[in-house]
């Protein structure tokens, strides 16, 4: 069987979920015994996210082998339960680079560098090179963007050539759209729908499957209003209504029968779908004995999409644990030692998240020692790891001025440091530890505890490292360095024995989170959380509990 290609676009306006609507069908493919992996295409001319803004551009989600990409792929990843690669997110910005460099070294003997023939062709030849593998048999591309904007008509015109190239039956477009309702009117409207398509059309690209987002249900009136106007069959208008959860919309979708259309259209062959995995999980997370509530300081909480995999690996960790996470969001520039306390009142864990530079982090520190000396669950993460073997270095073990020179490059007790192969780097994107390492772990740990296994690969992203030259003065007082790299002999786990839990890590388990897999270390937290919470009245049963509403 060919590969088959589903593009999957998007109208009217952004957010509307295109990359759920992606995971979830590759979901539903999964399900019925296909190889599937999906793709996204970024409109932006950053050549990858690794140097953006995490107000503006939300997480950074990086991959087994080191790339930093669209936290979209950590969708795709919880969703199919696969693992995603550089190939898996293509820029702009990597589009025309790969192309300018290929000019620089004569691979078009002189001609014109033009967006058509030359940039089309290598949007094309990015999409190819994941299904001409041999590893799938539907490779989903997401096109990022909104459909009528500049930057995204060269991966329009790509996608049109390219439906030709492999043959229109091995192609499917589907176009992800907006129904509003207007509240004044008291009805749904198709008007934006309809523009959004004959814009597409118009660039020579006809969808074959409308995928509607709405707030209310379509009827078969506006269904057929829809399916008129847009040229496509009444069958294939999908109705993609708000779910209480993202983790819903595959069974939304199967009970709108995208999944059926898709493999019809594309005569796919396939098993009958099992996805009672699936649905225990959904059960789960919108019906939870409890609730409990864990902190989690940052410094980029007003924008929730900073820290997306930490919230995904919560829900997917609270479902073990039979009982709903609720985070309290937690702004580390604004905690002190005066008012951590009041902060972080009725918190039943900790999580101290990770980031860069210094803005914040005295209040992370201040957070960190709330929870060491009171007992309540602590989990440090890259940074928060960091934050919390300062903290001991400062508070335990007596080295008042102990920092990372991140923070402060005179200190006199760099417990945190630059790694050496970090300091002559100048360029700033792609250049960290980045990807998966090897952590071999002690037994008889919290970690080992969680793992239940000696070695464990986990992803990274990071400048500096715990000083191997100062480490010794944390042993020495009780810390107990329970995870190591052993290439490099690396700390990559700390803990504290005689504590209810509190472990920090300096890779980024959050990103091996799947629905199917929870990452150990979160089940593990969450678990020793909502033992604490039992204990302290901070446990809110069922009855009480309010479980709002996800768009």
């Amino acid at each position: 069987m060919s590969t088959k290609y589903i593009f999957v676009t998007g109208g009217v306006t952004s957010s509307l979920g295109k990359g759920i609507i992606c995971a979830s069908l590759g979901r539903l493919l999964v399900a019925r015994g296909l190889k599937v992996t999906v793709q996204k295409l970024d409109p932006y001319i950053n050549v990858d996210p690794g140097t953006m803004n995490p107000y503006e551009h939300g997480e950074v989600y990086v991959t087994d082998d080191g790339a930093e990409t669209d936290l979209d792929l950590g969708h795709y990843e919880r969703f199919l339960d696969i693992k995603t690669s550089q190939t898996n997110n293509v820029t702009t910005g990597r589009i025309y680079y790969d192309v300018i460099m290929k000019e620089r070294q004569g691979a078009y003997l002189g001609k014109t560098v033009q967006v058509i023939p030359h940039i089309t062709d290598e949007i094309q030849s990015h999409v190819l090179k994941l299904g001409q593998s041999g590893d799938y048999d539907v490779v989903i591309i997401e096109i990022g963007g909104t459909v009528g904007d500049i930057e995204s008509l060269p991966y329009i015109e790509a996608v049109r050539q390219l439906r030709y190239n492999v043959g229109r039956a091995n192609t499917l477009s589907i176009h992800l759209t907006l129904v509003p309702y207007l509240a004044a009117a008291g009805e749904l409207k198709t008007k934006p729908t309809q523009h959004s398509v004959k814009t597409l059309s118009e660039s020579g690209l006809q969808p074959d499957i409308l995928v509607c987002r709405t707030e209310h249900t379509l009827d078969e009136s506006i269904r057929g209003k829809v399916a008129r106007f847009c040229n496509v069959e009444i069958e294939d208008v999908i109705e993609s209504i708000d779910a209480r959860s993202i983790y819903e919309v595959p069974l939304l979708m199967q009970q709108q029968k995208l999944d059926e259309r898709v493999i019809e259209k594309l005569k796919l062959e396939t098993k009958e779908p099992n996805l009672d995995n699936w649905i225990g999980f959904v059960e789960a997370v919108c019906n939870p004995s409890g609730a409990i509530q864990i902190a989690l300081v940052g410094k980029y909480v007003e924008h929730h999409d900073s820290y997306k995999s930490i919230v995904e690996a919560f829900i997917h960790a609270g479902a073990v644990n039979d009982c709903k996470v609720q985070i309290k969001w937690v702004q580390s520039d604004n905690l002190t030692e005066k008012n951590v306390a009041k902060k972080l009142a009725g918190v039943s864990g900790v999580l101290v998240a990770p980031g860069f530079g210094g803005r914040g982090i005295e209040g992370k520190l201040s957070a960190v020692k709330y929870a060491r000396t009171n007992g309540i669950p602590f989990f440090g993460i890259c940074l928060g790891m960091q934050c919390a073997v300062i903290e001991y270095a400062r508070n335990v073990c007596g080295w008042k001025d102990a920092n990372s020179t991140e923070f402060d490059e005179s200190s006199e007790y760099p417990i945190i440091d630059i790694m050496p192969d970090q300091k002559d780097i100048e360029n700033m994107g792609g250049t960290m530890r980045l990807g998966k390492y090897a952590c071999k772990i002690q037994k008889g740990t919290y970690a080992h505890a969680a793992y239940g296994s000696e070695m464990v690969d986990e992803r990274h992203r990071h400048r500096y490292e715990v000083n191997n030259n100062l480490r010794y003065k944390l042993t020495e007082n009780g810390m107990q360095l329970t995870g190591m790299n052993p290439e490099r002999d690396l700390v990559e786990i700390v803990e504290i024995p005689d504590h209810p839990w509190f472990v920090g890590v300096q890779f980024h388990p959050e990103l091996r989170s799947t629905v199917n897999n929870p990452q150990p270390l979160f089940v593990d937290f969450v678990k020793a959380s909502l033992k604490f919470a039992k204990s302290n009245d901070g446990f809110t049963p069922k009855k009480e509990s309010k479980v709002p509403v996800e768009k």
